[in-house]
């Protein structure tokens, strides 16, 4: 059988007295795009930071390709797109700067790019077109243009995995069709995407499967049967649902 490329069991983690994941689990095979939703405060953000390993889970256990989420992350295999509010914009690094620091797992500790690195970053860069702004500051790029150099930096560091954080908040339609694309295509190529979303209608031109959480995974499978409005409601209320509002 093949290896899930992740494997959440049973995780449960406290905030402290704030329980932001209980009993949480999940499974996803090489090569799949899943879509994670859920309300603000559902613990999408924690499910991210615990499969990275940022958060250390009070119970349960996370698997990376059968690795733990630590030898993923020095490794290379996983990548992460963050939400715009856990960047500082400031810091005077450029677009291809960023892009680079993908590679650093690959390039020792002189941390000295080679010759084989930086064509990675450019195949990266145009792969999300965002050439022409490779030697801008990062911060001075819009919404859209910012997340998609995150996901360079997961293509230049040939991530097997990749999740992205609400990665279509607050960007133009043309990032939005260029990420999904791309999205598209590295699962073709045999990536695992794990994506939140709150545009539940592009979901199914989007994702293979679908994940419903609100600390626990409510619902896991077809796009089309997760988002019935009874299954939705279980999540977001029959109030939400109601009133047509994405969540």
């Amino acid at each position: 059988m093949t290896t899930p490329a992740i494997e959440v069991s049973d995780v449960t983690v406290h905030y402290g007295d704030v329980l932001a994941l209980d009993g949480a689990s999940l499974t996803l095979a090489p090569g799949r795009v899943c879509g994670l939703v859920g309300m603000n405060g559902s613990g999408k953000s924690t499910l991210f930071k615990t499969i990275m390993g940022i958060v250390r889970p009070d119970a349960g256990s996370v698997l990376i390709n059968g690795d733990s989420p630590s030898k993923a992350r020095k490794t290379g295999v996983v990548g992460y797109v963050p939400q715009s509010e856990d960047v500082d914009w400031a810091f005077p690094l450029s677009v291809r700067d960023v892009v680079m620091t993908g590679r650093y797992g690959k390039m020792g500790f002189t941390r000295r790019p080679r010759a084989v690195d930086r064509r990675a970053v450019d195949h990266a860069l145009e792969r999300v077109e965002l050439t022409e702004y490779a030697d801008r500051q990062i911060g001075q790029l819009s919404g859209g243009q910012k997340k998609r150099a995150f996901v360079a930096r997961g293509i230049a560091q040939e991530a097997t995995v990749l999740l992205l954080d609400e990665p279509f908040a607050g960007v133009d339609k043309r990032s939005e069709a260029t990420i999904t694309r791309l999205l598209r295509e590295l699962a073709a190529d045999g990536v695992t995407v794990l994506v939140s979303t709150h545009d539940l209608q592009a979901l199914p031109l989007l994702a293979d499967e679908a994940l419903l959480l609100m600390r626990r995974v409510l619902m896991h499978g077809d796009p089309s049967e997760v988002l019935r409005p009874e299954n939705l409601a279980l999540a977001f209320g029959l109030d939400v649902m109601q009133r047509g509002e994405t969540a």
